[in-house]
Order: structure tokens, then C-alpha cells, then sequence
């Protein structure tokens, strides 16, 4: 799993955790979020760009993000796209939540899905929130989404 910052260009999981941590031990007394977000975007020649983005958020001061880049050849309904979106950021976020446990840090984390009530994802919304929340994460639909429909969508382009 190799994610790409904006700033410090390839890194691997263990260089972004380890990045993130310092990141928040710079101010050991504000609040962070992690936030996990994964979008997709459906092209006719090179199959479907997935990118999940992990964003470390110190609330009211600020953000990093890394993102990793997929593609998959034969993931094209929508229900199938929003539920791999889902699988994608649920991998993401149990290895930090994994880490985290390991490292003895705390930090709140939540899963951002690229739903929401208006268009045609409204129908999809009680089952990939029921899949998040019963894998113990809280997750977040548009427009509180930003995660997903924000961040990661600019790099699905």
C-alpha cells in the first residue's frame, strides 16, 4: 500500500502513520480527526480510478492528506462502485485503527462515504452506512462528506 502526499511525494503506510503522528505531536493539545475517504471515477478505456485519501484534520488548525490510486477494470454499476468505495476506506481505516491500538495513541477517526440523500446514491445509503458503523467506524454522508466527495474526488480526475 504506497500513498502519495502532496508535499513528501511516495510513501509507504508506516511513513504516513508515522508522519501523522507527528504531525499531531507538534500540538499535543489540540483535537485531531483522522478521516478516511474513498471516490471513484468511471472512464471508458482505462477502467475505474479509485482513490482513497487519509486526512489528518487538527480541528480549527488545518489538515495533511495522503492518497492512494487504483484502478479496476470491471467495477461499473454504481451500487458495486459505492460499496468498493466503502471496502477500500474500511481497509484503510482498520490498519490505523490497528496501529493506533499497537502505538498506545488515540485519535477520533471517521469514515467519509461519497452518499448522500439527494441523487442516486439515496437508495444505497442505509446499507454502506449499516456495512460502516457495524465495522465500529462512524461514518459521514454528504454534505459532510468531505473527505470523499472533496478530497479524494479531485485526484479521481
Amino acid at each position: 500500500m504506497e500513498f502519495i502526499s502532496p508535499t513528501k511525494g511516495r510513501m509507504s503506510f508506516d511513513e504516513v502513520f508515522a508522519d501523522v503522528m507527528a504531525f499531531a505531536a507538534e500540538n499535543p493539545e489540540d483535537t485531531y480527526r483522522l478521516i478516511v475517504g474513498t471516490d471513484s471515477q468511471v472512464r471508458e478505456r482505462e477502467g475505474t480510478c479509485f482513490v482513497t485519501a487519509l486526512i489528518v484534520h487538527r480541528l480549527g488548525k488545518g489538515a495533511r492528506f495522503y492518497y492512494i490510486r487504483s484502478r479496476e477494470e470491471n467495477v461499473r454499476s454504481l451500487k458495486q462502485r459505492i460499496f468498493y468505495e466503502a471496502s477500500l476506506s474500511l481497509n484503510v481505516a482498520s490498519r490505523l485503527a490497528e496501529k493506533l491500538a499497537d502505538s498506545g495513541h488515540e485519535l477520533d477517526m471517521e469514515i467519509h462515504l461519497d452518499v448522500g440523500q439527494n441523487g442516486a446514491t439515496k437508495s444505497l445509503i442505509k446499507e454502506v452506512v449499516g456495512m460502516v458503523n457495524g465495522s465500529g467506524f462512524v461514518c459521514r454522508i454528504k454534505p459532510d462528506s468531505y473527505g470523499a466527495s472533496a478530497v479524494a474526488d479531485r485526484y479521481t480526475k
